[in-house]
Order: C-alpha cells, then structure tokens, then sequence
C-alpha cells in the first residue's frame, strides 16, 4: 500500500500538460501561457508627465525663476509642436508627452495662474520630477511574460499593451464524472428503501470548478458489468474520468476488473490514508496528440472523495493546465484544544479554523462520525492532518491544516 507521497508521486508521473491551443486574450483568464511574451514597443513610447501641470526647465528654476510665460498646451493624446523655450512653462496633461527641452513637471496644485503667467510655489524641484521616461516600464523586445505564467487579470492589461489579443494558452482539462451504484437516487428524488441520493457528483463537479477545469456529470452507472463498462468507454474520451463507488473488494465493486477490460492500465490502488484507502488510479489508452486519460476511482463515501480529489485529483489537474504548484499544501497550526488520535493511516479530520487574539488561527477538530459523514465537512474549513499512531495531543500543539478551497 502506498503512503500519500508516493501515491501523489505516480499520479503526476503520469499528467501531462494539455496541447497548447491558440484564444483570444480575454478567454484566457484563469489559464497558462504556452509561449514567451515580449513587448513590441517602448512603454511609455515617450517621455510622459505623470501629473496635470506644467512642465519646466528645472535650472530657471533653481536659479530662482517662479514666473513664467505659458506657452502651448500639451493634452495626451497630442504631440508637442515645439521645444520648450527659456522663461516658458508649458501646460501639460497626465500622460502627454513632454516637449523638448523640459526635464520636471510641477503639479498643478503648487501653481496660480495670473494674467496668462503661472507662479510657482517654493518646493524642491529635481531634474525627472513627476515624469516616467521612455522604456522605463518596458523596453522592445523585453520578456514581460513567460511560458507556465498564469494569466489573471492585470496580466490581461498587460497583453493588450503590447498587442497581444489572442495568446497561446494550456486549455483546461475536461473531467467527466461517472457515479455508480444500483442504491444512488439523483438528489431531486427522495429516496426509497436501501437507497441514497446521488450527492457525490454535484461535490465533485464542483470541486473541478473550483480547480478551474470543465466538468460534465454521467448518468448513474448501474452495478452490471454490461452498463458499468458502456458507461466509462464514453467517460474515456475526456482527459480525466472520476468514479465514484465501486473500487472496494465487495461482490459488487466491478469498476477495477471493468477498467482494465478496456485496457485502462491500473497504477496502483489503496493509499495508506484515512479516510480514502480504497482509491484506485490508473491511465487510459494513447489518444493522439492528447495524454491518455487520468482515471480515478474514488471511494463512494463522500468525505473520502474529497480527501481524494485534494490530495490527487486537484495536482494532477494543475499539472495538466501548466501550472507550477502541483503538489497540495498544508500550514502549520496549533490546535485550540486538547485532542485524542487513534489510528494506524494518516488521518485527514473535518476541522474548523478559529481566529486567535495573536491575527493567526487555531484548528477546531470537529465532531466526525467517520467517511460517510458529509455534514461535518460541510461545518469545516479543511482538514486536520493527524500523523499514524495513537496520541494525545495537548491544547496548542500544532500540527498540518489542509485548506478545503
């Protein structure tokens, strides 16, 4: 049995990055850069005034000019008709380009205009006051962005100002999702007899969302070895197929002997965890110019799915957008209360984070009736994370916190 590391290690031997394809700027938010940035011109193209006011010769008045004849009025947008003469001050707009000649720009709230002259308050005054010189953001030909950055906002700022309106991008991932189990209901029906309603999917679905994949629930597969395998042939042709249900060692757990049938070759299958031991991975046929698909069987209990979508699911689908940080993250935190761990697997317990008069945290281990018991993760902020072994633990002794979002 593999312990979680060597588990996660496997799962991102196999993820491979999706090809690149080519989007409009603002579709690729939220996406990875497939290729290298640089800019096309100077940024600012010119030298510019970062203030409304008058631009100046900084020697006049450093030898003690305050008054000076205004000349032309520079607005952006419009290129000075001449160098700036001696005595003369030259209006001047946030971002116009400076005339020849002057090298500072005096806000307009240190001015007074009268009868066509402008009066300068004492004030220390520099040669580049309140002006971003040409190229002094970027210059031709500069890298502003690199294959594997991640493209936000600012960033989408950042490519229009160099002329970038489509980009080559890492598309998301497509995950289907297939539930399986001849008890599930979909959650719009009330359950009968020995039955349960379908609540895996949605989670699942929106776990995917929030990891900034695509995805697309399957219809419940029944357990009947015909239907079942019907069912993940179809959830096959996506890059990722999540399963729920059926990877145990019950009579009725078909899915193992069902995916290798259509030669989907297990990785491994049990972790050394709690909850989520029965999790089951392995990779589907070649399938072109795209990586064979990622198949994770995950235990139907639904605090195990999601212990088993953060600890593999979510780094195999960062590593196949391109980013970076793959691996999950845990901080440090101290626990607000003494607690009593009993187990021989690396327990990942339904905690609630309390603030502390310190500005940090301190992790609320909850009340947990165990891997079928969704209600408590929906009371928690992630997961404590208990190391294998029975302990006491002392109020404030710290140990890892796993963020649930």
């Amino acid at each position: 049995m593999l312990s979680v590391d060597e588990a996660l290690g496997e799962v991102l031997t196999q993820a491979q990055p999706l090809p690149a394809e080519r989007r409009l700027a603002l579709e690729a938010l939220g996406l990875t850069l497939a290729e290298d940035i640089h800019a096309d011109i100077d940024l600012p193209p010119f030298d510019k005034a970062l203030v409304d006011g008058y631009a100046i010769k900084v020697a006049e008045f450093e030898s003690g000019v305050r008054e000076y004849f205004v000349g032309e009025e520079i607005l952006a947008g419009k290129t000075p008709e001449r160098p700036l003469a001696n005595g003369e001050a030259a209006a001047i707009m946030t971002g116009a380009p400076i005339p020849v000649g002057a090298d500072g720009v005096v806000m307009i709230e240190r001015t007074s205009l009268v009868d066509g002259r402008v009066h300068l308050e004492e004030m220390a005054v520099r040669p580049g006051m309140n002006i971003m010189r040409q190229g002094r953001e970027m210059k031709t030909g500069d890298l502003i962005l690199s294959r594997g950055d991640w493209i936000n906002p600012a960033r989408i700022g950042l490519l229009a100002s160099v002329g970038r309106t489509e980009v080559e991008v890492i598309p998301p991932p497509l995950i289907r999702i297939l539930p399986t189990g001849d008890e599930l209901v979909e959650p719009g029906q009330k359950p009968g007899p020995g039955q349960i309603r379908n609540s895996n999917a949605l989670m699942l679905a929106a776990l995917v969302s929030n990891a900034g994949a695509r995805a697309e629930i399957l219809p419940v597969a029944r357990d009947e070895s015909q239907h079942l395998s019907d069912a993940i042939s179809h959830g096959l042709g996506a890059d990722v197929l999540l399963i729920t249900g059926g990877v145990s060692a019950g009579n009725r757990d078909l899915v193992p002997e069902t995916l290798e049938s259509l030669g989907v070759r297990r990785t491994f299958h049990k972790v050394k965890l709690k909850p989520g031991k029965p999790l089951w991975f392995g990779v589907g046929l070649p399938r072109g110019d795209r990586p064979p698909t990622l198949v994770f069987g995950l235990p139907g209990n639904p605090v195990s799915g999601i212990v088993g979508f953060l600890l593999f699911v979510r780094p195999a689908l960062a590593a196949m957008a391109g980013l970076s940080r793959r691996d999950p993250t845990a901080r440090r935190r101290p626990l607000s209360r003494s607690f009593k761990h009993q187990s021989d697997r690396p327990t990942y317990h339904p905690s609630r984070l309390i603030p502390s008069p310190d500005g940090g945290y301190t992790i609320d281990p909850l009340s947990w009736a165990g891997s079928a018991d969704l209600r408590a993760v929906g009371s928690c902020d992630g997961f404590a994370v208990f190391p294998a072994g029975d302990r006491e633990y002392a109020q404030g002794d710290v140990v890892d916190f796993f963020d649930l979002d």
